[in-house]
């Protein structure tokens, strides 16, 4: 028996206990007062027969993947056939052994919420779990990419040229660099315009501005990104270059991290403008009529007391924007290049926005596609960029949590 057939039966068997779980309550002595209704005694039935199984099924599907994954680690001969048929038994058991404790003394409500409880338990855990896992993945290959490459030369490394025979240099500051120059852009052209909007929408705006305007706005975040790149090589790139880096000597070519940057800002506004119009129309009205009534303007209420009231808020949505700045790919292949910072070409051209540069994001994906050795450190790069990145974005989220935390001390 295959173990998709084993979770198949258990989910038959779940079925099939809740209805003679209700049948079997309904069959007992009527005359006695029941403590929990038919419902939950089906209830019961079903989830004893589902979730002890489906979690020796997840947990072996899981101790199995990482056998698949190691060297070192094997499973014993047999265990493909035998955990099954474990898997189904321990259904079965489990049914049976609710279809036994029916009476009508029994307290079927109270063992279904627990039932309900370690499923509420396990639903809150998943993004933990999910976590882990990521970072345990990376670490692992990250591990074997050190073994074959020089830490040092990673991290201080000004010098971006992976070469699959082995002379590679793989240093990441040049796309770090790029990373956040072209992060570093879109924030400068998302942020004020979102929170300017969101400050209008909220404050200012009739109900029928509103109820037009922000759908329009909201419209930029369903656009796919591959729409932005196309519209940042075709439109923007062109414009940029003829009109501001031919005149003034910057630069010849269309793709460079003012293009890429300013596209993203775009995509970014709403990400901006549509968190902080919530949050800034979650600040009591109480505390706009407490200004206005000792004497402030509107523009002085605003200032003064919605936007500090609603800070901590806004720093996450920026912090939002941040992280999808950080994480955007097709933007940038087709709107700044996929070509590395050249720290050795001088620092007018590393800090030229009309310069072509890459992210991390754009290398991870070239560095995992196409006909490549997985064993090799040019492949297995990807794994320290990406865990690199991940890092870099959890400082972002701690100084966050750190600058709103300080600052609701200070308000409250």
């Amino acid at each position: 028996m295959s173990l998709a057939l084993s979770f198949i039966c258990v989910l038959v068997i779940s079925v099939v206990g809740y209805f003679f779980g209700r049948l079997r309550i309904a069959a007992t002595d009527g005359s006695v007062r029941r403590h929990s209704r038919a419902v939950y005694h089906g209830l019961n039935t079903a989830l004893t027969a589902f979730v002890p199984a489906t979690a020796l099924f997840l947990a072996y599907m899981m101790v199995r993947q990482v056998a698949l994954k190691s060297d070192g680690f094997t499973l014993p001969e047999g265990m493909d056939v035998g955990v099954p048929w474990v898997v189904l038994a321990l259904s079965l058991a489990g049914a049976i052994l609710a279809l036994a404790r029916i009476s009508p003394e029994y307290r079927a409500r109270n063992a279904a919420e627990r039932w309900i409880l370690v499923l509420l338990i396990f639903s809150a855990s998943i993004a933990i779990f999910t976590t882990v896992g990521i970072v345990m993945s990376m670490l692992l290959e990250t591990g074997n990419f050190f073994s074959q490459y020089s830490w040092k030369e990673f991290f201080f490394g000004v010098t971006w040229a992976p070469d699959f025979r082995g002379d590679s240099e793989l240093g990441i500051l040049p796309l770090l660099w790029g990373t956040l120059y072209i992060s570093l852009i879109a924030l400068v052209v998302a942020v004020p315009i979102g929170l300017f909007a969101a400050i209008y929408l909220s404050e200012y705006a009739g109900p029928k501005i509103r109820a037009v305007a922000k759908p329009l706005i909201e419209v930029l975040a369903g656009i796919p990104t591959i729409v932005y790149g196309l519209f940042a090589l075709i439109t923007v790139g062109p414009m940029l270059r003829d009109y501001f880096a031919q005149p003034m000597g910057l630069g010849e070519s269309g793709s460079s991290v003012m293009t890429a940057g300013l596209v993203m800002g775009v995509m970014l506004i709403p990400f901006v403008s549509s968190l902080s119009d919530d949050i800034i129309n979650a600040v009591p009205q109480a505390m706009r009529d407490g200004s206005l009534g000792l004497g402030a303007t509107k523009s002085e209420t605003i200032k003064q007391v919605v936007v500090p009231a609603a800070l901590p808020g806004i720093v996450g949505a920026i912090l939002l924007a941040a992280s999808r700045a950080i994480g955007e790919t097709m933007i940038v292949v087709l709107g700044a290049g996929a070509a590395a910072a050249q720290f050795k070409s001088g620092v007018g051209a590393v800090v030229n926005p009309f310069e072509a540069m890459t992210t991390i994001t754009v290398k991870i994906v070239s560095q995992l596609t196409g006909d490549t050795d997985f064993a090799a450190p040019e492949t297995l790069v990807a794994f320290a960029l990406g865990l690199t990145l991940f890092v870099f974005t959890l400082g972002l989220n701690v100084l966050a949590l750190y600058v709103v935390r300080k600052y609701r001390e200070q308000y409250e």
